[in-house]
């Protein structure tokens, strides 16, 4: 019985401190300052581990590094197709002519641009989290021992600490949602249901350890618009409510995520489609063409690549999103992946697998861009808007910018697509007098 209850009152002392120091401060959108001092001597510390692997003496600097990166596995020739095949002999076929595709056919199997978007980003350093393709062996006693500590702290105590937070914020979310959605239709339900959402949001944040630095707000979305930000983790939208509310738009899903989505609809006109009902375009365009139009309501939040990227570049958005109509506002989101891996690789990792790695990483650092405004032009279909929109964000979040389907990463590529890049190929070779 004594264990019992000194397992209580420590239990009990537990929540009144995370509750006194944590939830209480973020759901008035106050500091303490825990986090600043938490983070200035997580840098600190970070910057001693990198000093110390650099007079490991045989190990790579981080400039070697970077440039090993930057380059990749094999260094490409970035000459364009066209001008390459130009070259080849104008008259008669050569054996020789076909060097050219070889070339770029072992360059996309040795290292392709897509499927490298689908894995962590490489580190310039060890971040004393996991260790880059560099292979960083052992360096000394005293980088071991604080290597050591980091596991102890991270699983021992942040891990536990926000977990709770994390239980805090998703039961408030449920039982905040739930009693505002009893209320009738009006401004007053509208207002509790925004608080609702900034403040669970806010702890959510703080489950994370998240360090947001937020950008030009002027240029925050408008209720009756659009936000569309490149996509890196599910928590994309966590970085995004901690700073205003939105609309969500996505799939009914069962379990935990079930629960969630229907407390939070009936306080929020969120926008969940079944199964059957998100295959079915002309549907989806209609029911979010009806929330546009509605200027009372949030701005919708939408992720048109569709899938995670690992925040090194933007690849295609789809283009329903902005075939709606409207404004549209952009968001670039990047994250730092010195203090931890926000990437959600879903084909290699489950839900439950990704949190409890997000859970025991350093931080979630990340800068939000709100970019300017964005409306369609009259001469532009929606293809040339969606590239337009991607290259804005792609630029502001210093991400590279890739016309390739993000579906890529669970799909082949389409046979009716190989056909018309070999329709390509074709004609260039006849046009240049290579076959004739």
């Amino acid at each position: 019985m004594e264990v019992v209850w000194a397992a209580g009152q420590v239990g009990a002392v537990w929540v009144a401190v995370v509750l006194g120091l944590i939830v209480l401060p973020s759901a008035l959108g106050i500091s303490l300052g825990i986090s600043e001092a938490y983070m200035w001597v997580l840098v600190k510390t970070l910057e001693w581990a990198t000093t110390r692997l650099q007079k490991g003496g045989k190990k790579p600097q981080p400039q070697t590094l970077q440039t090993a990166t930057a380059n990749g596995i094999i260094e490409r020739d970035e000459t364009p197709m066209e001008q390459e095949i130009a070259r080849l002999h104008r008259a008669d076929f050569e054996f020789s002519h076909i060097f050219y595709f070889c070339r770029k056919g072992f360059e996309a199997i040795v290292e392709d641009e897509v499927t490298q978007r689908f894995s962590s980003e490489e580190l310039l350093s060890w971040n004393l989290l996991t260790r880059t393709n560099v292979n960083f062996h052992y360096i000394s006693l005293r980088l071991t021992i604080v290597w050591g500590i980091g596991v102890i702290v991270r699983y021992c105590f942040l891990l536990p600490l926000r977990f709770t937070l994390a239980a805090i914020g998703i039961t408030s979310m449920i039982a905040g949602t739930t009693l505002v959605g009893q209320l009738p239709n009006s401004s007053v339900k509208n207002y509790l249901s925004e608080v609702v959402h900034l403040t669970c949001s806010r702890i959510l944040v703080r489950a994370l350890s998240g360090t947001i630095h937020y950008h030009n707000k002027e240029n925050r979305p408008q209720k009756g618009g659009i936000c569309v930000a490149n996509h890196t983790s599910p928590i994309d939208a966590i970085i995004l409510t901690n700073d205003g509310c939105y609309a969500m738009v996505g799939q009914v899903h069962g379990g935990l995520m079930g629960v969630i989505q229907r407390a939070t609809v009936k306080a929020c006109p969120h926008v969940w489609f079944e199964r059957s009902e998100i295959k079915d375009r002309h549907l989806v365009t209609k029911r979010l063409r009806e929330h546009v139009a509605d200027k009372s309501k949030l701005p919708i939040l939408i992720f048109p690549e569709g899938t995670c990227i690992n925040n090194t570049s933007v690849m295609m958005f789809k283009k329903g999103s902005f075939e709606i109509g409207g404004t549209i506002y952009p968001v670039a989101i990047k994250y730092d992946p010195q203090f931890g891996d926000a990437f959600w690789n879903s084909s290699k990792y489950n839900i439950v697998s990704y949190l409890l790695r997000i859970m025991t990483s350093w931080a979630i650092v990340c800068n939000v861009w709100y970019l300017p405004p964005m409306v369609r032009k009259e001469d532009e279909d929606a293809v040339q808007f969606a590239n337009r929109v991607r290259s804005a964000i792609a630029r502001q979040g210093g991400l590279t910018e890739l016309p390739w389907d993000g579906g890529l990463k669970r799909a082949k590529v389409k046979d009716t697509f190989k056909e018309e890049q070999q329709k390509n190929y074709s004609k260039m070779l006849v046009r240049n007098g290579s076959i004739g």
